[in-house]
Order: structure tokens, then sequence, then C-alpha cells
């Protein structure tokens, strides 16, 4: 304050000069950071009216510039004032960042890796935001405030983190829990779950504590509000290659000169409302995608299992009619004794010479012999009712042959549909001035799911022509035996 106190031995500057110093002077205070649309705007403060007043005096103006200050310094010394700017300036920060990494990597066309000067400061802003309010651990060498910790909890609430949590463990180069942290970042985001796995964790406020000052970002409103903005990142395709990268002793600073821009300056929204519209569509075809695939998938599990249950019954069939034939040849065979029985027995007759006990063993094996005959034919008629429940499934697996026809005319007209939508969205990616390269390379992927999904289709018709054929053989196989037996 003696600064801005005027000496009794020096003359009085004027109220102009005292405007213009301050017109000249950025007051930082903790840290204060604006956002205006796109960019980051160090602005002066809004408090002090640069505007003189229509007849002031000297001793005024120093006496109200002298209460401004003041009243800055009291606020800045209050901590809850300081976290709720830190948090507020990190939100901004956080915003511009991921904002700015988008844009870049649209334009840019490629998949980005660790050299990439955007993605570097996005981890870096990240890494700040964790830090926010952590509580300081004691330990043999002094206090330490690692968000490791917090982020190991992650596992617990999602199952599907476990795998990066597991692979950062394992690799070699990483000795401090900092590095530990940096490398889980890298992976969540390559894997496109990052939003994901940071709103598990701010919905869980009670573990949180545990590593969290109860105002920190993690713990209040801010920390939702940046997770729900990692949700743009899933469009960006990452690759990073972390076993020769120092992960330990990186510095994270914050280059603020990648966002500063003049408080008068513009932005166009035109283009940033024909890139969120592309976004849109793109989501919306990438989504599509999936559905079609899924259900491409479902149908293929239904003809490979109708393909088994067709080599089933193919088997029982050729089971069954080797059983049938066994039969007869049984039934041959009982008739030609019993044939032969009942001459022995009517020559024994006609001699006379036989005696009383053995034509009694005689009428008794011809009644064995009848009833092996009654069993063979009733065994024969349950092979015959065994034949017509094939001839059921037969008819029931040409009916779900035809279902599937149908499902496969609907996925031709969703084919179709996706191509028009192709088509469509081509020539609005030619309209657009911005990310040519871009767009021209999502259609080339379009075009290539497309023609994917179109031999996949192919398969299907031609497995299920297969099985059309392997029912109508399996019908003429079964008429055929129906007309021997008869």
């Amino acid at each position: 304050m003696s600064a801005l106190t005027p000496q009794s031995d020096m003359p009085t500057p004027t109220t102009d000069k005292i405007t213009q110093a301050a017109m000249e002077t950025i007051y930082l205070c903790k840290f204060r950071v604006s956002m205006d649309g796109e960019w980051l705007c160090l602005r002066e403060l809004d408090d002090i009216s640069l505007t003189p007043d229509p007849e002031p005096t000297h001793e005024d103006s120093w006496e109200d510039l002298t209460d401004v200050v003041e009243q800055l310094r009291d606020d800045s010394e209050d901590p809850n004032y300081l976290m709720a700017n830190e948090r507020m300036n990190l939100m901004n920060m956080a915003k511009l960042s991921i904002k700015g990494l988008i844009e870049s990597a649209l334009n840019l066309g490629r998949t980005l890796d660790s050299d990439y000067a955007p993605l570097q400061q996005f981890f870096v802003v990240m890494e700040h935001c964790l830090k926010h309010g952590l509580k300081a651990k004691k330990t043999f060498l002094g206090q330490n405030k690692s968000f490791w910790g917090p982020l190991e909890l992650v596992e617990k609430l999602v199952p599907e983190a476990a795998e990066i949590t597991a692979s950062v463990k394992d690799l070699p180069g990483l000795k401090t829990p900092v590095g530990r942290g940096r490398a889980w970042l890298r992976l969540a985001l390559m894997q496109k779950k990052l939003s994901e796995y940071m709103k598990a964790l701010i919905n869980r406020k009670d573990l949180l504590s545990e590593f969290y000052e109860p105002n920190a970002l993690m713990m209040e409103e801010e920390g939702a509000i940046i997770a729900g903005l990692l949700v743009g990142l899933n469009v960006i395709d990452a690759n990073f290659c972390m076993k020769g990268e120092d992960l330990d002793s990186q510095v994270g600073v914050i280059d603020f000169s990648m966002y500063l821009k003049d408080g008068n300056s513009t932005k166009g929204s035109e283009g940033d409302g024909q890139i969120t519209a592309i976004l849109d569509q793109k989501n919306y075809v990438e989504e599509l995608n999936r559905h079609l695939n899924a259900t491409v998938n479902n149908l293929q599990a239904k003809v490979d299992a109708l393909e088994k249950s067709n080599t089933k019954l193919t088997e029982e069939l050729a089971v069954a009619n080797n059983r049938i034939i066994t039969l007869q040849e049984e039934m041959e065979r009982v008739k030609e004794e019993s044939s032969y029985i009942l001459e022995s027995s009517r020559k024994a007759t006609k001699d006379r010479s036989a005696d009383g006990q053995a034509l009694t063993e005689a009428r008794k094996q011809l009644k064995e012999e009848t009833q092996l005959r009654l069993d063979v034919e009733k065994e024969l008629e349950a092979q015959i009712g065994m034949r017509q429940e094939m001839e059921l499934a037969m008819k029931m697996l040409e009916k779900d042959v035809c279902e599937k026809q149908d499902a496969l005319v609907a996925l031709r007209q969703q084919l179709d549909d996706l191509r028009a939508l192709k088509h469509e969205l081509s020539f609005k990616l030619q309209s657009s001035d911005m990310g040519v390269k871009q767009k021209s390379e999502l259609n080339s992927r379009l075009e290539e799911k497309t023609n994917q999904m179109a031999a996949t289709i192919k398969q299907l018709e031609q497995s299920e022509k297969d099985l059309v054929k392997q029912a109508k053989t399996l019908n003429s196989a079964a008429n055929k035996l129906i007309q021997k037996h008869h």
C-alpha cells in the first residue's frame, strides 16, 4: 500500500495519471482467469472505476483507489474465496483445453500421439484439476500429495477400469505415484472411457472425502461439469507409447499463450455450428453401424445354431434309417424261421413220427417267434413316428429359414437407408469449407464399413441358400424312406 499512498514530499499526481496507470496494469489477483467465447482473456478489474468523476479531487481519488485495493486484498486472503476462485479458473481452463483439443484434432484428421501440444496441455490441466484440494499424506520423507490414490478407486466402481490399472502397475518405467496417475489418464483417453470413469468417481464423494478437502474441485459442482465436458473427447483417436516416456519427471506447467486473446476479438460461430452438426451426424451413423453390426452378429449366431441343429437332425435321420433297415432284415429273418418251423411241424404231423414233446417245444418256439415279430413291428412303428417328428422338425426349420430371409430383407432396407444417409452426409461434407481432409476420411470409413456389411450380408445369403439346399436334401431323403416303407 505504500506504493499507492502519496508521499508528503512529492507532488500529488493528477487524476488522469492515476487513471492511465490503472489502465496499464493487469491485476491477476491469485490467478484470475475469464472466458470470452473460445479464448482466455486477462481483463482489468471491473470493480475499479477507471472513469473519473466530473469534479474529483486528488485526495478522493487516492482514497477510493486505496479502499478498492484494500478490499481486494481482504478478499484474496479469505481461504474459501481463494478455493472458489481456483475452482472457477481450473474449470475455465478445462473448457478451453478440451474445446481447443477437439477442434485441432478434427482439423488435423489423424490419430494423435504424445507429442501433440494441445494434448499435452490437456493432460497438464487435468493433472491440476485432480491435484486441487488434495490432502497431504505424511510419510517418512515428509508430506506427499498424489492423485494416484483417487484414480485407484475407479476400478472398484467400474470393473472395466481394472484392465488399465493393472497395465499401469505393470509398466516398468514408472517409479512414482504421479507417473502412474499420468499414465492412467492417457490409457483412459485411449480407451475413450475417461468421462465415464470421472463421473463414477465424482458420484462417490463419500470415498473422495478421504483424499480431498471439502471445498476441492472434485468435491464441488465444477468437477461434475468437467466430467461432462470430457464426453466430447470420445470423437478423438489417440495412441500413446509409454514404455520409453519419462512420466515421473515431467513438469506440469500450463501454457497460457495457447489460449490468450484480446478481449475485443470476435469468434466465428458459423464454423462451430457446422462442425457440431457434422459431429452429431457422425455419431448417429456410428451408432447405427454398431446397431446393424449387432443385428448381423445375432443373425449369424442364429444361422450357426440352425446349421448345428440341421447337422444333428441329419445324423439322427441316418441313425433312424440304419435302425429301420436292421429291423426290416430281422423281420425277414423271423418270417423265414417261422415258415421253416411251420413247415417242419406239418411234416411232423404227416409222418406222425414226431414226438409229442417236440411238437410242444415247436409250438412254444413258434409263439416266441410270433411275439418277437410283434415286438419288431412295434419298434418299426416307433421308428416311423420318430421319422414323422423329424419331418415336422424339418418343416419348422424351413419356417425359420423363411423368417431369416425376412430379416435379411429388413437388413438390406436398413443398408439402403444407411447408404442414403451416407450420400447425404457426403454432400454436407463437400459443402463445408472446414475439415475437408477429415470429411473425406470419414466418408472412406463409412464406405469401408458399408462394404463390410454388404459382404457379411452376401455371406449370410450364401449360408441361407446352403441351408435351403440341405433342407431340400433332407426332405427328399425322408420321402424316399416313406416310399420305400410303403
